[in-house]
């Protein structure tokens, strides 16, 4: 019988998830965000749903920010597949790629990808392959019903801009597609290409330059320059959707999207069953189903808005 002794001997070494039952309940989990850890409350969740299930002195973090920058990430995945974390969590689709190319064999649990079978993440949705697992937010999917929502909000509304980071795949590959949805709907749509922080005044300028109507925001673009997004859109008077609650918690007009916190806490049930001996490849990404419509009036009537009644009735959460 060939034991696992034999095979370390041999200069065989074994998968990273299957030796988890063979070493010492402690663990080292590399995290790749695009927001500092500060405030990053959805990490919170995270760290909280983990702790729920056993992890509480018997698990480290090693947090690496790219500030925005998504050019920063292959650096970052690099530096934790040297430290040789137990499991890399990371968020969104450019740290995803950027953690898959740094390790085959480090265990990946994704907490927000979109559509990553389209950008080569998982070969299937049931069957991911590989060591990569994790939740797809349904983000770059829901363009079309963020632009209902605004025509609906705002029934004159005849342009809107859309701030996206395009170095991420998905946001280049889907920017037709958001385009053609615009059109369908008697919109124009201009795309602005925001990087880095100081992308941000200039495309602001160019959006009330072209007196849009209002502006769509990409989860990439507002995750790590919240403050500043909104106090530009308070300064130019646009009205703005984005995917997360967060953003109209902290004074934007509308969001549709997920609850990016459920998907920490379900990414922490991933972490768990790959720490207990499952395979990444065997888990299948779930697609999220739950969408909620989060409207604050007080930002509306800040900028005039009258919001409709068969909007309201839908929203899920309305701040007052």
């Amino acid at each position: 019988m060939v034991t696992r002794r034999k095979l370390l001997l041999a200069g065989v070494s074994l998968p990273a998830w299957a030796a988890f039952a063979q070493q010492a309940k402690a663990f080292r989990i590399g995290v790749l965000e695009t927001t500092p850890i500060e405030g990053n409350v959805n990490f919170e969740a995270f760290r909280r749903a983990l702790g729920e299930l056993g992890y509480q002195k018997n698990v480290a973090f090693e947090y690496r920010s790219s500030y925005g920058r998504n050019e920063r990430f292959a650096e970052l995945a690099a530096e934790l597949a040297r430290l040789k974390v137990d499991l890399i969590l990371t968020r969104g689709t450019p740290a995803s790629l950027a953690a898959k190319a740094a390790s085959r064999t480090i265990p990946i649990v994704t907490t927000a990808a979109s559509d990553p079978v389209r950008t080569g993440l998982v070969a299937s949705l049931a069957r991911p392959g590989g060591n990569f697992t994790g939740l797809d937010p349904f983000a770059s999917q829901l363009s079309g019903k963020r632009l209902e929502l605004l025509k609906e909000v705002l029934p004159g509304i005849a342009s809107v801009g859309s701030f996206q980071n395009l170095s991420n795949p998905i946001s280049s590959a889907r920017r037709k597609e958001w385009e053609a949805e615009a059109r369908s709907l008697g919109l124009e749509m201009h795309v602005y290409d925001v990087r880095k922080a100081v992308d941000l005044p200039p495309a602001f300028e160019a959006a009330a330059k072209q007196r849009l109507g209002a502006v769509i925001v990409g989860v990439d673009v507002t995750s790590p320059n919240q403050e500043a997004i909104l106090q530009l859109v308070a300064r130019h008077r646009l009205p703005a959707i984005s995917t997360g609650r967060d953003f109209v918690e902290d004074g934007g007009l509308m969001s549709y999207g997920v609850d990016y916190r459920a998907l920490y806490v379900l990414a922490a049930s991933y972490v768990d069953r790959i720490f207990k001996g499952a395979k990444p490849g065997d888990l299948p990404v779930q697609q999220a189903t739950k969408l909620e419509l989060v409207v604050n009036l007080r930002t509306a009537k800040a900028l005039g808005i009258t919001v409709p009644k068969s909007v309201l009735a839908r929203a899920d959460r309305i701040i007052e």
